[in-house]
């Protein structure tokens, strides 16, 4: 059937590809949000001062 290596050479290749679908699942749904979410207040917060310092003039 299988010899030792070939058992190693498989346990790695599914902790391998284990590893990488939680670590894609987890940057689709917490990291990219989070960049997305933080880079969308900080550009409301530069139109809100832009219009701040429009006013002021």
């Amino acid at each position: 059937m299988f010899e030792f290596d070939q058992y190693l050479g498989f346990l790695a290749f599914l902790t391998i590809l284990t590893i990488g679908f939680w670590l894609m699942i987890f940057l689709v749904t917490f990291v990219v949000p989070y960049w997305i979410g933080g880079s969308l207040i900080e550009r409301i917060n530069e139109i809100r001062e832009e219009r701040k310092a429009k006013l002021e003039n």
